[in-house]
């Protein structure tokens, strides 16, 4: 390995030169606490910024090893630690220094939650940041000074700051890993409770604003506090410095298993209790207000989705019976409708072996949720393809054992089909259960059930590998994440507006490449797509995200992937517009 000296000998040689002598500077330096890896330099200043690597052996960063013990201690630590490099970088930076990105500094750290992340790797010898910067030009000519101050003084600072158990917080580290824990060990509780979701007393839900998912001022929220008929009491592994915590148990309320209504008047949090359970998916950073809002991890937030494309998706159990015979079993649309969009959707999480819905009537197709006795009357069932889900509802949870958390402001009807429900009064959570009740059975509704056939186990599906085609250009593999919501995928755009549970852009990026790792490695023409998501998954449990990275491409280290669910991975290629599925016993 060469030392600080030989790179500041090599920045000096190729001062004022093309900016591609950069290349020169490519490898491995010994700072003596820090080593500084080199593994990629941009092509010119208006490039993507260039790869390195900032490591410490643990004899420098002397991180207490409880910190990193198991699995969850160290995904948290590695989160914690990205957002203190990335603060280093802001006290420590100088910042524009010429053409183009020279001077950027950046690391893949992320906002309220807490993701499983490349951007820093915690292991029993070294702490290491991956990070990407923008080495220094005028015009297309290298600036060596500018350049030596930004390796050699500005990233070893960075290092000592957010890297060196030294500097780092020592209550402000513990408390992030231990919260983190802590929510990872009351999900593992649900399933045993009977539950769906935890939402903790003394919890804030309301966000700051409706552009940002930061918490409501102190001073403004109304702190949560679970019904008496729905409180739970939760254990942890670590205490918690909070009146609603004795010692290492936690009270909050409960969303049982099975079909449980949200009601309330408009802007009384219904959909913010809602928006806070569908995040609840991961856990979340102390003092966010909802680290203790804990949700199965195999919940799915449905929705209508009008325009989205299908391919070969069997929602025949809300949509059949179409004008001129069409089929529904094995649908596909360019451009679905909002009812045919929803069913989709519903069916594919299924497919995939989610555990329970999150719906919100505010962004459901009106006449897939219900129709009312008078719409019966005058349109007949004949002449109507659709089931309500009203009408499926509780059969999903019978059959499949799926529950289903509902906002529902609007419909009454759904009171018959309920087994829980919550009426959010002020931003308080009141349990309705038997006064809902006793107003289904005091104003009866006339509408009928519209269910022809029971309902089926989901069909599977097996998607073509040959239908992935990643290439663009010369590029044999060539994916770009466009912010949160769109993957191009070779030269095809993958739109996920509407995959509501993805929260971070690096989640989105990491989701096209795993996409591509799923077409090479486990697509044969015979694995149904649950399985394919499934082996992905396990992959990234044996071998880290990592493996995402680099696909024929050396020296790129993979510091800006997180780690996507499943079910983003698979919304992802079920709106691929290439697509091709056949079912697993054909052979065509």
């Amino acid at each position: 390995m060469q030392t600080i000296d030989d790179l500041r000998r090599r920045l000096t040689r190729i001062d004022g030169r093309g900016y591609k002598a950069y290349k020169d500077i490519e490898g491995s330096y010994d700072f003596g606490r820090v080593e500084l890896h080199i593994d990629h330099v941009q092509a010119d200043p208006f490039a993507a910024p260039s790869k390195l690597r900032l490591r410490l052996p643990q004899k420098h960063a002397a991180i207490p090893p409880a910190l990193h013990s198991n699995r969850v201690r160290r995904i948290a630590l590695a989160d914690y630690i990205a957002r203190c490099v990335r603060s280093a970088i802001r006290r420590c930076a100088r910042g524009n220094r010429g053409t183009g990105k020279s001077g950027l500094i950046l690391i893949d750290a992320g906002a309220q939650e807490v993701l499983e992340r490349t951007a820093v790797v915690v292991t029993a010898d070294w702490v290491e940041a991956r990070i990407e910067a923008g080495l220094p030009a005028t015009g297309r000519r290298v600036l060596a000074r500018e350049a030596e101050a930004m390796l050699c003084d500005e990233l070893p600072a960075i290092a000592q700051q957010a890297m060196t158990w030294q500097e780092l917080a020592h209550d402000d580290a513990r408390r992030f890993v231990e919260s983190v824990e802590n929510a990872e060990h009351i999900r593992d509780q649900l399933d045993g409770l009977g539950l769906i979701a935890f939402v903790a007393d003394g919890a804030v839900l309301p966000r700051e604003s409706g552009a940002s998912d930061r918490p409501l001022a102190a001073d403004q929220a109304i702190a949560f506090r679970s019904p008496d008929s729905l409180r739970v009491t939760v254990e942890l592994l670590n205490p918690v410095a909070d009146v609603s915590a004795s010692s290492n148990r936690l009270s909050g309320m409960g969303i049982p298993k099975g079909v449980t209504l949200i009601v309330g008047g408009g802007y009384h949090g219904k959909s913010t209790l809602l928006r806070a359970v569908e995040r609840g998916v991961y856990p979340h950073i102390p003092g966010d207000g909802r680290e203790y809002v804990v949700t199965h991890r195999d919940a799915v937030k449905i929705r209508a989705e009008d325009g989205r494309r299908v391919e070969r998706v069997d929602i025949s159990p809300f949509v059949s019976d179409l004008p001129y015979g069409r089929s529904t079993d094995a649908f596909s649309s360019d451009d679905a409708s909002g009812s045919t969009s929803q069913a989709a959707n519903i069916m594919e999480a299924l497919e995939l072996g989610a555990s329970a819905l999150l719906l919100d009537e505010d962004t459901s197709a009106t006449n897939f949720m219900v129709r009312d006795a008078r719409m019966q009357a005058l349109v007949h069932k004949e002449h109507e393809p659709i089931t309500p889900f009203i009408d499926r509802v509780h059969e999903v949870y019978d059959t499949l054992g799926v529950s289903t958390v509902l906002v529902m402001g609007g419909c009454g009807d759904y009171f018959d089909v309920a087994d829980t429900v919550i009426m959010m009064r002020d931003y308080r959570p009141i349990d309705a259960t038997v006064d809902a009740k006793r107003v289904a059975q005091t104003h009866a509704t006339a509408r009928r059930a519209e269910t022809a056939q029971p309902l089926q186990p989901c069909r599977p599906r097996v998607p073509l590998a040959d239908s992935f085609d990643s290439s663009r250009g010369r590029r044999e593999v060539k994916i770009d994440a466009k912010g949160l919501d769109v993957i191009l995928y070779g030269s095809d755009p993958i739109d996920l507006r509407y995959a509501e549970q993805l929260v971070d852009a690096s989640q989105t990026r990491a989701i096209g490449y795993a996409i591509h790792l799923a077409a090479q490695r486990f697509m044969d023409g015979s694995t149904t797509l649950a399985d394919v998501v499934d082996a992905v998954d396990r992959v990234f449990d044996e071998s880290s995200l990592d493996i995402l990275a680099p696909f024929g491409r050396p020296g790129h280290h993979p510091g800006n992937f997180s780690r996507p669910r499943k079910y983003e991975i698979a919304a992802a290629i079920n709106r691929l517009p290439t697509l091709r599925i056949r079912p697993p016993d054909s052979t065509g």
